[in-house]
């Protein structure tokens, strides 16, 4: 793992690590604050640094005494984006943050994600990883039941990125790629590996689990409907839509809340 390079969001330092998974691919996570540790993990097309850390969600996290760990997947962001299916295996997310928590010296921590990185957190829990408290932001129960319906989308905003016109369905989530300028090869070999969640990786979430999602978000079914079927969780509503409720200071206000109660 090398040294961190200093970076400033607000008033607190975000420190930038790398460091090589178990395939050669070198991935990156940027770190804040001091305290109980919390993985967090970004969405589809997206960064640490763009869902967490731009618009002050992992800021006002640190402040209630928590050391915020947030990898760029594989693909995204910092991370390596290799080309080959090789590189992407089922289950890779998961196995990269595994892998992650293992080199830290993690036993006791929190884990959530948004949309993909909450599909990841599913999947990591549901294959035996324990975190203390849980959170799946933007996810809704058809969404996990029925990934490949959200896989085919993706994997046509690749091929039509050139051709959409705006008002088109895909416009807005190719606007988005070429804000964060994607690896379009890399990104459809790493949704080619996802499959359909299994339902029963559900039941593994008997840590308390906060389930937040905006009220004009429907992209991945009802997140309602996904609380009420885990076994310990508490839905909460902000306002927004599935690009904007990260954004929104209730975001981080709703997560910083339920992971400091007693």
């Amino acid at each position: 793992m090398g040294e961190g390079n200093g970076q400033f969001s607000g008033l607190m330092d975000v420190t930038i690590h790398r460091w090589t998974a178990s395939d050669g691919v070198e991935l990156a996570y940027r770190e804040m604050g001091e305290g109980r540790p919390i993985i967090l993990l970004h969405g589809l097309f997206s960064d640490a640094e763009m869902n967490w850390i731009k618009f002050g969600t992992a800021e006002r996290i640190a402040a209630e005494g928590f050391r915020l760990i947030m990898p760029d997947l594989r693909a995204h962001g910092l991370s390596g984006k290799p080309h080959g299916t090789e590189f992407y295996p089922k289950s890779i997310l998961a196995r990269d943050v595994g892998e992650l928590v293992a080199l830290l010296g993690l036993t006791d921590f929190d884990l959530g994600g948004f949309s993909l990185g909450a599909r990841t957190t599913v999947e990591a829990v549901g294959e035996g990883m324990r975190p203390r408290r849980a959170i799946l932001g933007g996810a809704g129960l058809e969404g996990l039941r029925n990934w490949k319906r959200r896989k085919t989308f993706f994997l046509e905003t690749i091929d039509m990125f050139d051709t959409v016109q705006r008002g088109d369905p895909h416009w807005l989530s190719i606007q988005f790629m070429k804000s964060q300028k994607v690896d379009r090869v890399a990104a459809r070999q790493l949704l080619d590996s996802f499959d359909d969640a299994f339902i029963e990786w559900l039941q593994a979430f008997t840590m308390p689990t906060l389930v937040v999602c905006g009220d004009q978000d429907d992209d991945n079914g009802s997140a309602e409907e996904l609380a009420n079927v885990l076994p310990n969780a508490v839905f909460r509503e902000i306002p927004g839509t599935h690009m904007t409720s990260i954004t929104r200071p209730e975001f981080g206000a709703v997560l910083a809340e339920f992971l400091s109660a007693p």
